[in-house]
């Protein structure tokens, strides 16, 4: 594997890139701390303060639906901090260098780990939310998705119009399976892929760090931009060490350059 550092890794990134038939990208939770949206563990993340959520999470939900929409609901409970964190977050820098790289033909589709509709606010097209989205409510039954404020929740649980099935949060409960219509997509891309831009996100969380692997395994390229060392960073072809909201322009705009169109 080659490792580049600096203004030269930024430079092998975008030509990477400008050389794939089908890349696409793996985004998460670094990219939405740069917006102000805190990570869930760690210092000042929403779970250190609030405590984790079950990890029955799902189970939970299937056994008692309405408890779980009423515990969402409740304008004093742990989510109270997210949904006012999600709602006042504005994408940022690497938001809006990904789209730039999507209208570039550059990126076919951006796998995301976020659940905070950043990408798709900034503009972003072809996503794939893996995890979910925070502002959508999903049928666990037929997969059909609304904008949360088109659901009515004077009764609750909430039903399907469409099938009559349970709605709850878009977002991936713990012990929950991926909508199979993402994962689906998620693995499609993959399989098609033959460079992925890895970005904010150690990749360590299963399945979505799966997808690098499964690049990697077809002798793809494999591009890291992250802060610091992750598991991905000793196969990486190539590693930029930075924010994603600093590198990712940088990014673009070399690839901008390098194409004549800058």
């Amino acid at each position: 594997m080659t490792t580049f550092f600096e203004d030269d890794a930024i430079e092998a990134a975008a030509a990477a890139l400008l050389r794939a038939r089908y890349p696409i990208a793996l985004t998460g939770a670094g990219l939405s701390v740069e917006s102000g949206i805190p990570p869930f563990r760690g210092p000042g993340g929403l779970w250190t303060k609030h405590g984790e959520p079950p990890m029955n999470g799902w189970e939970l939900f299937l056994a008692d639906p309405e408890l779980a929409w009423r515990k969402r609901l409740d304008p004093q409970g742990p989510m109270r901090e997210l949904f006012e964190r999600l709602a006042a977050a504005r994408p940022n820098a690497g938001h809006l260098a990904l789209v730039e790289l999507e209208e570039m033909g550059l990126l076919r589709c951006t796998v995301t780990q976020n659940i905070d509709d950043l990408h798709r606010i900034a503009g972003q097209r072809e996503l794939a939310e893996i995890h979910g989205n925070a502002t959508l409510v999903r049928c666990i039954e037929c997969a059909a998705r609304w904008p949360r404020e088109e659901i009515a929740l004077d009764v609750l649980p909430p039903l399907c119009t469409h099938c009559g099935g349970l709605l709850k949060s878009d977002t991936v409960s713990f012990g929950e399976p991926i909508p199979p219509d993402v994962l689906e997509r998620c693995q499609r891309e993959a399989r098609s892929a033959d460079c992925i831009l890895v970005a904010g996100t150690s990749a360590t969380v299963y399945p979505a760090a799966a997808l690098p692997i499964e690049v990697l395994q077809r002798r793809g390229t494999v591009i890291e931009v992250n802060p610091y060392d992750t598991e991905l960073t000793g196969v990486a072809h190539v590693v930029v060490r930075g924010p994603a909201g600093d590198a990712l322009p940088r990014i673009a705009a070399a690839a901008r350059r390098i194409a004549g169109t800058a």
